[in-house]
């Protein structure tokens, strides 16, 4: 078999798949939004009978969607934000700083991903009360979320940090640079996509937990997957959930995609510190 069939073959098993992956549920979840409650969807049926936009306007007037995607739009950024800070000095000494048990310690950074978010949820809630912050639930939420999700950020900005080169630092201090210009034209332009990275990851895996924000946060704070949730569970209204669905995946789509896209473009020369 030629290479050029072979890849021929390879690259429709992957649109295969991405069709069967991405453009089936996207499309039913799309159908589900839009059917119309004068006439149900039912099994004998390939399409919507009668099909509008009346669950859309009326999640929207008559559900909590508009303070959940507040809360849910306040809520990531500032985790994403206080995540990324808290990762940097670790990120620093794994990435700069050679010492005995480095690998280890890059391991065991990663650790906590494996603890379900339930026991972590419940973990914070318990802390809350036993301070005394049970009151102040959406800082508690950020600080969990920062917390759970620091292991992606310090993995990036770990490699990030590698990533910068000791001759353009050194060259640099040689040329009287402070501190600031050192960073500047030594560091940042190497720890840029990172950072970028980090923000994006940190942002969207915030925005899609569920565990944290019900159990901290239950009943005062209200996100997108809280309100999922609802619709899947003692509800069970499928075009609802549907558009939830829609609302809260497409925009984290077009995170990825921008993500992709900056770091495609991220200029090879800067992350050598060439810039």
């Amino acid at each position: 078999m030629s290479s050029s069939r072979l890849n021929n073959i390879l690259m429709g098993l992957v649109v295969t798949v991405a069709i069967l992956w991405l453009v089936i549920p996207f499309t039913m979840a799309a159908l589900w939004s839009l059917v119309d409650p004068s006439e149900p969807w039912t099994a004998g049926t390939i399409l919507p009978p009668a099909m509008s936009f009346y669950r859309w306007v009326d999640m929207w007037q008559n559900s909590s969607l508009k303070s959940a995607l507040a809360t849910s739009y306040t809520l990531a950024p500032s985790t994403a934000i206080l995540a990324l800070l808290l990762s940097l000095p670790t990120s620093f000494a794994l990435g700069r700083i050679a010492f005995p048990g480095r690998e280890l310690a890059k391991m065991l950074c990663l650790l906590p991903l494996i603890v379900p978010p339930f026991i972590t949820a419940v973990f914070f809630s318990s802390i809350l009360f036993q301070l005394g912050l049970a009151g102040w639930r959406m800082g508690a939420i950020i600080f969990a979320h920062s917390v759970v999700f620091l292991p992606y950020a310090i993995r990036i900005m770990t490699i990030s940090f590698e990533q910068v080169r000791q001759d353009h630092i050194d060259a640099a201090r040689d040329l009287g640079a402070s501190h600031w210009a050192r960073f500047r034209v030594a560091y940042l332009p190497a720890l840029k996509p990172g950072i970028f990275a980090a923000l994006l990851i940190v942002f969207i895996q915030s925005i899609e937990e569920f565990a944290i924000a019900f159990i901290v946060g239950s009943p005062d704070v209200v996100t997108i997957p809280t309100l999922l949730y609802a619709a899947l569970g003692q509800d069970f209204v499928r075009p609802n959930a549907a558009v939830l669905s829609l609302i809260l995946v497409v925009p984290n789509v077009i995170l990825m995609l921008i993500l992709e896209r900056l770091l495609k473009s991220a200029n090879p020369t800067l992350s050598s510190g060439k810039g």
